[in-house]
């Protein structure tokens, strides 16, 4: 199978300090992988670089030819603005800029599709409702449903359950598996080690180096969890980028 994501050598940093270090692997086209490690373990910002939303310090992200347009990002509901008065309705539109373009309005078959993703998600007849108004969960699945509308090959999710009910857990769940069975590349980062082993066949386990890297039931182990642990606590924040770094960087 080919590759959708590939990293080579990848090193991420703020202000020059290292948050993920000489990381190197493959998500697979089609594969359905969760990105678990302890706090602080750079998960968010490699799926950030993954995005391209983050320029690498060292290193590449190779996206093997997938346009912008291919890639649907759901960052962390912290980093979204709900104060802005914007409607069910236009945001879930949102998902179809691409195909509207800069200077169109939305298409009839636009509004059909969005009313489409939100019964897909269990929202049908908020079209109109604010975004300000919606519990989080009812937030989340307005921003699945925009997924939906962009239609995207490669998905990525920085903690897309956090804070919500369960019930919208687990039909969002379904919709990532549903995304799986059509051959997207999905790509999450989770904290529930437990549902990762329920739902996810892949896993990268990451403590800012990649600990392990592959098949779910091998990757989360009790050593190979101790160990990242142990990374995670004996990390110096402080740390300047390795020599190797820094001659690659001048």
């Amino acid at each position: 199978m080919s590759a959708a994501i590939d990293l080579h050598d990848l090193t991420l940093t703020y202000e020059r300090r290292p948050a993920v270090h000489h990381a190197n692997g493959r998500f697979a086209a089609g594969s359905l992988t969760a990105i678990v490690g302890p706090n602080g373990a750079g998960k968010s910002t490699l799926i950030k670089a993954i995005a391209g939303t983050l320029k690498p310090a060292v290193g590449r992200v190779e996206r093997n030819q997938l346009a912008t347009r291919h890639i649907g990002y759901l960052p962390q509901a912290a980093e979204i603005d709900r104060s802005f008065p914007l409607s069910v309705a236009d945001t879930v539109m949102m998902g179809a800029w691409r195909s509207i373009g800069a200077f169109r309005g939305a298409t009839r078959k636009h509004a059909q599709q969005a009313q489409e993703a939100l019964s897909a998600v269990g929202l049908a007849g908020f079209e109109q409702r604010s975004i300000s108004s919606l519990s989080s969960g009812q937030f989340q699945r307005v921003l699945f449903a925009r997924l939906l509308l962009q239609d995207a090959s490669v998905i990525l999710l920085d903690e897309p359950f956090t804070a919500i009910d369960a019930r919208t857990t687990r039909d969002l769940l379904q919709l990532i598996s549903t995304w799986h069975g059509q051959g997207r590349t999905v790509i999450a980062v989770l904290h529930d080690i437990e549902q990762v082993r329920q739902h996810f066949p892949s896993t990268l386990l990451l403590a800012r180096e990649i600990i392990a890297w592959g098949d779910t039931a091998d990757i989360l182990n009790d050593d190979n969890l101790r160990r990242a642990k142990n990374m995670a606590e004996h990390w110096n924040p402080d740390a300047l980028p390795c020599d190797a770094d820094a001659e690659r960087t001048l």
